[in-house]
């Protein structure tokens, strides 16, 4: 977009905006204004700040729109690094209507606390598959966690593990070693993977990944093409899975 003569690059942008977000109403706007207000940018300040003012609520309504936008197209550009499970790092249906994927943290309680609801949800809709995500972001035990998480899921053990860990409380090396063992780890060729180029370069995807789709924290949840951050009910995951499953 060039700036024309009499109108502000910024000015165009926030009609263009508005005429995204109004859909078919929108479009009239654009195309009975534009044209004018190319060359009147008095006329322009004065359509966008009268209907801004009277409807304040477009703009916060307008940036949730583009940043749904733009994290769709980002899932759809990283749909595979997103959607393809690692290994085991799975549950659910083999040949799923709707994958939801779940990014955690092991040190994250607000992730323990969305397991009952996983748990729900898979009981509710057996056509879904739930695919973890290791995003060990909170402390340097997180990172240890989610690279034995990943040597569990290569032997083919991850949901054990994955309960186990959770379920022992406070995240210490300790309790990640334990877990191994409770979930029959072979223990050297699991220390061998979590120490691997593999294994790291897993953990570096996903960060990368959750970074463009615009996750900053932990769980963090991909259905569909929408991305829903935080601890989520097992009713708005439920929605979420039906409006994947519609779209």
């Amino acid at each position: 977009m060039t700036d024309s003569p009499g109108i502000s690059r910024s000015l165009l942008a926030v009609l263009l905006i508005l005429a995204a977000l109004l859909g078919a109403g929108g479009a009239l706007l654009a195309q009975r204004f534009v044209p004018v207000l190319t060359t009147n940018r008095a006329a322009m300040e004065h359509v966008v700040h009268d209907y801004v003012m009277a409807h304040p609520e477009i703009i916060p309504d307008a940036m949730d729109v583009l940043r749904a936008r733009e994290a769709a197209q980002a899932v759809a550009d990283n749909h595979d690094a997103i959607f393809h499970p690692f290994a085991s790092a799975w549950r659910g249906a083999k040949n799923p209507a709707v994958d939801v994927v779940v990014y955690m943290d092991y040190a994250c309680g607000f992730c323990r606390a969305s397991l009952p609801e996983i748990d729900k949800l898979v009981k509710a809709e057996p056509d879904i598959r739930i695919v973890y995500r290791e995003l060990p972001i909170l402390s340097e035990e997180s990172r240890t966690a989610a690279l034995w998480s990943l040597a569990a899921a290569q032997q083919g053990k991850f949901q054990t593990f994955h309960d186990t860990l959770f379920a022992a409380g406070a995240l210490t090396d300790a309790n990640v070693q334990q877990a191994a063992q409770k979930a029959g780890l072979d223990m050297d060729r699991a220390r061998t993977f979590a120490a691997s180029d593999a294994a790291a370069a897993e953990v570096r995807k996903n960060l990368s990944v959750a970074q463009q789709i615009g996750v900053t924290g932990t769980p963090a949840w991909v259905i569909g093409d929408e991305v829903l951050s935080g601890a989520q009910s097992f009713d708005m995951l439920k929605d979420a899975v039906a409006q994947a499953r519609a779209g």
